[in-house]
């Protein structure tokens, strides 16, 4: 893994995240909002009502935990509150829907991509560096990506990447981009989010980081001990 410093030059990519949030935006709007067959059940607004109560409670863990996210993983913030992010969808490695409540008991780093956002260029590696040191029964990164077609261009930045641990999740319809958007986590790509085993969002990033630096790690260690 090359040196972070080199690969993240914070202003200018910053920028380009900034830039790749307008242009993610502007696909929104003609993209429909399906869920790809994970349509919410009747209750589900209910369901949803309960687990951000449960979630909201988490207060405090959640600013525990951002506060160990130090140096270059600095930009992530607390989830004020907490809330549930059990039910977004996309499709897992097998093809077939699926949710973050698939991922019970784990905690998720879970990262929206594009190929053509610069800075997940940068940064797929490093998370696939961090998945491939630290993924566990207990700890996962899910990069989902949102690239509107086929699976042509999405598997071929990948291999030109050279990610080789990370699965291969994916949600054509931006149907998740504009999810988070409408909750006002996502400005742009990439966007990160820590999610504890109960499906709660714990802190949440716009922008990229250095994943596979001690940094992101020492974290993902605080969240997994508190």
């Amino acid at each position: 893994m090359a040196d972070g410093n080199r690969f993240f030059p914070a202003p200018r990519l910053i920028l380009a995240a900034l830039v790749a949030g307008v242009l993610a935006g502007a696909v929104a709007v003609y993209v429909s909002e399906s869920r790809s067959g994970n349509n919410a059940a009747p209750q589900a607004a209910a369901d949803d009502g309960k687990d951000d109560v449960a979630c909201a409670a988490k207060s405090d863990r959640a600013k525990k935990v951002a506060a160990a996210a130090i140096g270059e993983v600095a930009a992530l913030l607390p989830a004020d509150p907490p809330q549930s992010m059990k039910r977004l969808a996309f499709n897992g490695p097998d093809g077939k829907p699926m949710t973050i409540a698939d991922h019970a008991g784990k905690t998720v780093l879970l990262n929206l991509w594009a190929t053509w956002c610069a800075p997940c260029r940068a940064e797929m590696p490093a998370l696939d560096a961090l998945q491939k040191e630290k993924g566990s029964d207990a700890f996962q990164v899910v990069a989902v990506n949102v690239d509107t077609g086929d699976d042509v261009k999405p598997k071929k930045f990948l291999k030109d990447t050279g990610v080789e641990t990370l699965g291969y999740y994916r949600d054509s319809t931006m149907a998740l981009f504009n999810d988070l958007k409408t909750r006002g986590l996502a400005l742009g790509l990439p966007v990160t989010m820590l999610i504890d085993g109960d499906g709660c969002l714990i802190a949440h990033m716009n922008g990229p980081a250095e994943w596979s630096g001690p940094d992101a790690k020492r974290l993902v260690e605080t969240a997994l001990g508190s």
